[in-house]
């Protein structure tokens, strides 16, 4: 089979799941290549939330910068405000700086902060050309960009892959040693292994609930007359005829409206949408509809399993959310970043026989937890109550904005879900060596801990707030021993080089980074999360790396 071409991962599917996998691969050193229906990533709004994490996985392959100069201008409010109509009363504000304004707050933030990398408001549809562009310049990735794999067969060694362009004219066979499927809900890769979804398919209320249609339009303007001087990321429209939300693409003249399907699968004709616009506005509004996506509200679903043998699944493949906290596309990045380090380590032989099978262990109840907490932000929002004079100029309908406000005014978690961000642990992992009980999970919430199983606290090292600066920009791309007193751990350094583990050792000499850490020694993993502690040596330092590494069963 000469004209089989080799490669260490195969990726089916390129969009920001499937290219952060390559290029956390590529971190790693290792080669993959990555198959795509389209022949570029998508041109439609989709998800416009980039998560605390996410922001920090960006970080680390050195594309924070331009991600967060992507989207709304600099200046423009991330705020979510909630009207009567977009040209009428508004309602409630929950107040989230701008671009501007998260970099000053990162200046200004302490030594211990946890948020080095703020959540981003930039449609995933610009972020994903970003990471397509900078996978084009790493030449452990190859791209097969309008090319879809139409079948695959494993077996002990490997897994072969036959692929074919979009035009049917040229056929390719790739032998890969893994292969990923990131192919979104409808995974061609989940379904050839006959793994089911479970879960709930839908929530039928009143919004934000069944089958929906986000339409992207263009209207100067709706920006001009109606939304320049009351800026912000996301608009509601909150009245008895209509309720509806607009996110703004552009920071202009570039919208997304969400709007109802009357059928299961047909788009609501441009006079639905017009009239939808009218009746959220208060006006007639000239819009261009450039295009619509259809979606359903309520989802709550993950994959029964999320590997078979040398298939490994990622992304939607294995969970599907509802849009609501913006949960959905920052999960499947946390599932890379957890997936590439363990697939490296096998392909370079450090890694032992427990640790591909601790992928599901240790993700499959983080796609729970996540699909849950979108579900239960979606059911907030679909049972919120409107009285019917609440556009009246009356008493009656003063009485009833009020009573809107002081409900649409606690609904601020729903756009940032710490907890959910930065709160994820491994507790229970096989790969993970605790030595306490951790902190009570909350979506709202962060405590940072060293406590293995979580992700490692955050720590400014000097005053300069800029890349370099973070504790994270100084790990290895393999494990880091974190040292903050006395003890230098030199057995687990040792116990790293003869089994050929990557480890990088970190000093700290800050009693505030100590008091934060509470131990002297922190084991890293190269995902960032805490693998082990102490304030003296462990009792066998090569059992302790076998653990970590998953050569222990």
């Amino acid at each position: 089979m000469a004209d089989v071409q080799r490669i260490p991962v195969a990726i089916v599917g390129g969009g920001p799941v499937g290219l952060m996998l390559a290029l956390f691969l590529d971190m790693h050193g290792v080669r993959s290549v990555v198959f795509n229906t389209d022949e570029t990533t998508r041109w439609h709004p989709k998800g416009s939330t980039e998560g605390s994490r996410t922001m920090e996985h960006f970080r680390r392959i050195g594309l924070a910068a331009k991600i967060r100069a992507a989207g709304l201008p600099s200046d423009h409010a991330t705020d979510v405000a909630y009207f009567t109509r977009f040209g009428g009363i508004e309602l409630a504000r929950l107040p989230m700086p701008s671009a501007d304004g998260v970099a000053a707050q990162v200046a200004a933030a302490p030594k211990t902060d946890q948020v080095p990398e703020p959540i981003h408001r930039a449609n995933q549809m610009y972020v994903d050309r970003i990471l397509l562009e900078h996978a084009r310049t790493r030449s452990n990735i190859a791209l097969r960009f309008s090319w879809h794999v139409e079948s695959f067969e494993q077996d002990a060694g490997g897994v072969d892959a036959v692929a074919v362009d979009a035009s049917q004219s040229q056929r390719e066979t790739w032998r890969a040693q893994y292969l990923v499927g990131c192919d979104g809900g409808r995974s061609f890769v989940r379904r050839s292994l006959g793994i089911k979804f479970s879960g709930e398919a839908g929530l039928e209320q009143r919004y934000f609930g069944g089958r929906t249609f986000s339409t992207y339009l263009r209207s100067p303007a709706l920006h001009r007359d109606f939304l320049q001087k009351r800026r912000a990321w996301q608009y509601w429209a909150v009245n008895p005829e209509i309720r509806s939300t607009l996110i703004a693409v552009n920071g202009t003249d570039e919208f997304l409206l969400r709007t109802r399907a009357s059928g299961p699968d047909q788009p609501p004709g441009d006079s639905v949408v017009a009239d939808a616009l009218r009746r959220c506005t208060g006006a007639e509004v000239a819009a261009e509809i450039i295009a619509h996506e259809p979606w359903t509200a309520g989802v709550a679903l993950v994959a029964e399993r999320f590997a078979d043998r040398r298939v490994l699944l990622a992304g939607d493949a294995v969970h599907l959310f509802t849009p609501t906290g913006g949960f959905g596309m920052n999960t499947g990045i946390d599932d890379a970043s957890n997936l590439a380090w363990k697939l490296a380590a096998v392909l370079q032989g450090w890694g032992g026989p427990a640790l591909l099978a601790s992928y599901e262990i240790e993700r499959m109840p983080i796609a729970t937890r996540n699909t849950d907490a979108a579900r239960k932000l979606a059911v907030n929002i679909g049972d919120t109550d409107i009285e019917p004079e609440i556009e009246d100029s009356s008493p009656a309908g003063e009485k009833a904005r009020d009573a809107a406000r002081a409900m649409l005014s606690t609904f601020a978690e729903q756009f940032a879900s710490i907890g959910v961000q930065l709160g994820t642990r491994y507790d229970g992992s096989p790969l993970v060596d605790s030595d306490a009980a951790a902190p009570a999970d909350s979506l709202v919430a962060y405590t940072p801990t060293s406590i293995p199983g979580g992700r490692t606290p955050h720590v400014w090292l000097d005053e300069g707030r800029k890349i370099g600066s973070s504790l994270y920009d100084r790990m290895g791309a393999g494990f880091t021993l974190l040292r903050l007193g006395r003890t230098t751990g030199a057995d687990i350094v040792a116990a790293a080089k003869e089994a050929r583990v990557p480890l990088a050792v970190l000093d700290i000499a800050d009693a505030d980074a100590r008091d934060l850490y509470e131990r002297d020694l922190i084991l890293i993993r190269p995902d960032q999360y805490v693998a082990w502690r102490g304030n003296k040596p462990p009792a066998d330092a090569n059992r302790l790396l076998m653990q970590v590494t998953g050569n222990i069963r």
